[in-house]
């Protein structure tokens, strides 16, 4: 959920304009819009480092863990595109507020819930709320700013991102460390409230009014079969397994293929007819972008899976606090900053173009010597050890790939299709992180048993490894094919 976004904003915006008499936002007003950003961000990666505590308190079972993380990224991924048009129709400005609102009210549910199945529907409402809030930001950045002030606004909307989904491991951490007013794993989501509330208020102060498109239309029908399909590959992968896979699970797969067919005639249909399709039919038509989006679909589905299971293991099977979970993470973040920062000076030593296929296999290698690093130290202090260098590798590698990725996708695309194609990545990325979670779930609980010790979470997550090389090296394989079509 990174930069498309900002691919997005940037040429939505090459026609937007402020408001007429609309003050030139200040400091505080970015500051402002990038609050929402950063909460939406961090909440889908800080829940991580807390999933081992959730489990102790809630007596969850471990599908409903998956559902705590897939959840959130699959609402938001049906909710992006109709976020972006409830902009258009009622105004970016409102749809902040309205957003964050729910935002905030989702996450104090989420931290006060009494149990797992409360909990899983917050995020899912949390979810809902952050795909009505996020793209009202990119808009408002656009429309907004001007010239220099523009970049500086969409470079510091890319380290908003950056921060809140490197260092919402260590955040966590800090925050169950801390166990303020004896709320431990808690205070993940009730630390949003005051930075909602306090963005609320700020909110009509410092934001100014901006012009929104009226013609915009919603098309429900389509977000409702996008949403039944995926859930329907979704739940079942997550549930399934925990429930020897009942009738239930096989009933919902078969249907997902016929509900996602009928997404794609209803969305040609509307096309035809000269509706606003949440998918325009023209862009999937384009091979280059086509192949861009199983590329991005590769990559995702081996992006916040990583997250889940390593917190997992180095909490249950190594046996570590949040605290020092969240800090072995930071070494994965230095990874990705350092080759995020340096990607123009990489593309320039590539021939101008990014390496976006060297940077998956440097992505394999790091999880490939970490499955080794794991097999040799199965449950040994000394595992931690080497760990931390092979995650720097893993970060850069994860950096050189997801930094350019889809700013490359695009580029196969005429300008006026920019937009719109950035919404449908932003949806394949969010709902790709929930496909993976269920995936790699299967995988890791499959492995680990129902009596785990140390020795079977280091086998849990050796499989999970070799899951995550296979996905790193079909990015690489895709992308050199797309270069090609190119």
């Amino acid at each position: 959920m990174t930069q498309s976004n900002i691919a997005s904003a940037a040429s939505l915006s090459s026609t937007g304009s402020q408001s007429p008499g609309a003050t030139r936002p200040g400091r505080l007003s970015l500051w402002v819009m990038l609050s929402g950003t950063f909460l939406v961000v961090l909440d889908f990666f800080i829940v991580n480092v807390a999933l081992p505590s959730m489990q102790r308190e809630l007596q969850a079972s471990a599908g409903t863990l998956q559902l705590v993380v897939a959840g959130y990224g699959l609402a938001t991924a049906a909710g992006l595109i109709t976020g972006g048009r409830l902009g258009d129709l009622f105004g970016r400005r409102r749809m902040f507020m309205l957003g964050l609102l729910l935002f905030t009210l989702a996450s104090a549910a989420c931290g006060m819930a009494p149990n797992a199945e409360l909990l899983v529907a917050a995020r899912v409402l949390q979810g809902l709320a952050g795909a009505l809030l996020q793209p009202q930001v990119l808009a408002m950045i656009g429309l907004a700013y001007t010239g220099e002030d523009r970049a500086r606004a969409f470079a510091a909307y890319g380290l908003t991102l950056g921060l809140g989904a490197t260092l919402g491991q260590l955040v966590g951490g800090l925050l169950i460390h801390a166990d303020l007013a004896g709320l431990a794993w808690r205070s993940c989501f009730l630390i949003n409230v005051p930075i909602g509330l306090l963005a609320l208020m700020l909110a009509p102060r410092v934001i100014p009014p901006l012009a929104n498109n009226g013609n915009s239309r919603l098309d429900l029908v389509g977000m409702l079969l996008v949403a039944a399909g995926s859930a329907a590959v979704v739940l079942p992968l997550v549930e399934g397994r925990e429930q020897g896979w009942p009738l239930w699970s096989w009933l919902c797969l078969a249907a997902a293929l016929p509900l996602l067919a009928a997404f794609a005639y209803q969305q040609r249909r509307l096309a035809v007819r000269g509706g606003t399709p949440l998918v325009a039919p023209v862009m999937l038509a384009n091979a280059r972008f086509g192949m861009g989006l199983l590329t991005t679909l590769a990559f995702y589905v081996g992006n916040a899976s990583l997250y889940f299971v390593l917190a997992l293991y180095l909490q249950q099977g190594l046996a570590l606090d949040p605290l020092s979970s969240g800090i072995v993470f930071t070494s994965l973040a230095a990874g990705f900053f350092a080759t995020s920062m340096a990607g123009a000076r990489l593309a320039r030593r590539f021939g101008g173009k990014p390496p976006i296929a060297l940077g998956a296999l440097v992505l394999a290698a790091g999880h490939a010597l970490q499955f080794v690093n794991v097999a040799v130290w199965p449950g040994h202090s000394h595992v931690v050890a080497w760990m931390v260098p092979l995650l720097l590798v893993q970060g850069a590698g994860l950096g050189m790939v997801m930094a350019p990725l889809v700013s490359t996708v695009l580029a196969g695309l005429p300008p006026q299709h920019a937009g719109v194609a950035s919404g449908v990545i932003s949806m394949v990325q969010q709902a790709s992180n929930a496909l993976g979670v269920a995936l790699i779930g299967i995988l890791f609980y499959g492995r680990l048993g129902h009596a785990p010790d140390a020795g079977a979470y280091a086998s849990a997550f050796g499989v999970a490894l070799l899951y995550l090389t296979v996905s790193a090296l079909l990015v690489a394989a895709l992308h050199r094919r797309g270069s090609r079509q190119a």
